[in-house]
């Protein structure tokens, strides 16, 4: 009984000896996609913020493959205390439905959207199509002649191309890639086209190597005026990409109430302005319980998606 007495009081001294969040340690986010990809700058921007405003290092570890299905798996297994976070995007979603990924959305708690991207369609700036009728139409003329890359089965970039080429009813040859490879590959003439993140794309394209031909979005991006949507030419596809932060489920609420309220600070910093303008996305915070409700309503509507094109397991 003494000693049962004594273990007692000293798993209460250790737990009050525990600092209070998050003073215990560096934070860590886990980025899905390797070093020099859109969601790894992207991350360390927000990093950035985020350090400064917690008064305690964030740091980013990259945990690539699968579709983003090794980086959820490791944050799911984590202590659910707010060190672990895991930079969410709707490939929780992708990477579920297709079967990379055994468990969906509700095994974390989300806390905050950060931002969004628009998923475009790029070309070699010396390629021959001006536009992406130009492209659609040799596809229709050639079918499965037009390589067209992308980050991986699974992703949401993959989802992208599909539901694009599957609409304008032609067969092109589909080719993933590592996500840090997809700009390489275009450039490199491998493949004819990518569809992609601007933030992968930004360093090409204000070097005039590339040229936009669609921004599969709502609304046209206000990065990309000129850039028409696919709605725009016919083509009823809008698949916006988020990225955001999301922890292990059952983590504290007011831990998340603290990741959420550096999250705003840092996002509606001028830095952070600045860095999203820089690579080509859009600031887009979302607190919490609305971005939860994002997550689970997306999460429907790509199930059914995914269904529609074959790409569903």
């Amino acid at each position: 009984m003494k000693r049962l007495l004594l273990l007692a009081f000293l798993a209460f001294s250790v737990h009050a000896q525990e600092p209070p969040f998050p003073q215990r340690g560096p934070l860590e986010i886990t980025v899905l996609f390797p070093a020099g990809s859109s969601a790894d700058v992207t991350a360390r921007l927000l990093a950035e913020g985020m350090s400064k405003n917690l008064g305690q290092r964030v740091l980013v570890v990259n945990r690539p493959g699968a579709g983003g299905a090794i980086g959820y798996k490791y944050v799911a297994a984590q202590k659910p205390d707010g060190y672990a976070m895991v930079w969410n995007s709707n490939s929780i979603s992708t990477s579920y439905h297709s079967g990379q990924l055994e468990f969906d959305y509700t095994r974390f708690d989300a806390v905050a959207r950060v931002l969004a991207e628009s998923v475009v369609v790029a070309v070699r700036s010396d390629a021959p199509w001006r536009t992406l009728n130009d492209l659609i139409a040799e596809a229709k003329a050639k079918p499965k002649t037009i390589s067209v890359g992308h980050s991986g089965v699974g992703s949401h970039t993959h989802l992208s191309a599909a539901a694009l080429f599957r609409a304008a009813g032609v067969e092109v040859n589909e080719v993933p890639f590592a996500a840090a490879q997809v700009v390489p590959s275009v450039l490199g003439g491998h493949v004819n086209a990518v569809v992609q993140f601007p933030g992968a794309l930004a360093a090409p394209l204000k070097q005039g190597q590339l040229r936009l031909l669609v921004a599969l979005t709502q609304n046209r991006d206000p990065a990309w005026p000129e850039v028409p949507t696919a709605r725009e030419l016919g083509f009823d596809v809008a698949l916006d990409a988020w990225r955001g932060i999301a922890v292990p489920r059952g983590t504290p609420r007011p831990v998340i109430a603290a990741l959420e309220a550096a999250i705003r600070r840092s996002v509606e910093s001028s830095e952070f302005l600045r860095g999203s303008e820089n690579l080509n996305v859009r600031p887009a915070f979302l607190p919490a319980e609305e971005f939860s409700a994002l997550v689970a309503k997306e999460d429907a509507e790509l199930s059914r998606l995914m269904q529609t094109i074959g790409l569903k397991k």
